[in-house]
């Protein structure tokens, strides 16, 4: 195989994130046009300015992916899931995005998101053991 060799990496460091992930971007955009790419980042403050929740998001060509979404349990079943998720599409929907999708494990939110007019358009089996991972999608 030529002088080329292969090695474990234990820690990822920025030259090696950025030859990979540059590498991928830079081919992607070539087939596939520039994706336009804007994170999207609302927080819910407790009143000590502490971070008590908030999604992360990325909106990328037209569709938005929700990476997480996180809130202290107090504040679950309260409306704060839902207006987190809301202003995250609202904000997508600016940017072009027409189309959302995500991740969640049977132990999280399925029924949350389905409430949110997700449906569920693939599933791990046993992922972790004993549990499912669902992922879903939904037109904005």
């Amino acid at each position: 195989m030529d002088d080329y060799q292969i090695k474990q990496v234990e820690k990822i460091e920025d030259p090696i994130w950025e030859a990979i992930g540059g590498g991928i971007n830079s081919f992607n955009e070539e087939q596939a046009g520039s994706e336009n790419a804007r994170r999207i980042c609302f927080v819910v403050y407790d009143p000590e300015e502490k971070v008590a929740g908030g999604v992360i998001a990325l909106a990328y060509w037209n569709w938005l992916y929700i990476d997480l979404m996180w809130l202290r349990p107090e504040l679950r079943r309260k409306g704060y899931g839902a207006r987190l998720l809301a202003l995250a599409e609202d904000e997508a929907r600016k940017h072009g995005a027409e189309h959302v999708y995500l991740d969640t494990f049977s132990f999280q939110a399925p029924e949350f998101y389905k409430k949110q007019g997700y449906r569920v358009y693939g599933e791990l089996q046993d992922f972790p053991k004993g549990f499912q991972r669902y992922f879903m999608t939904k037109d904005l």
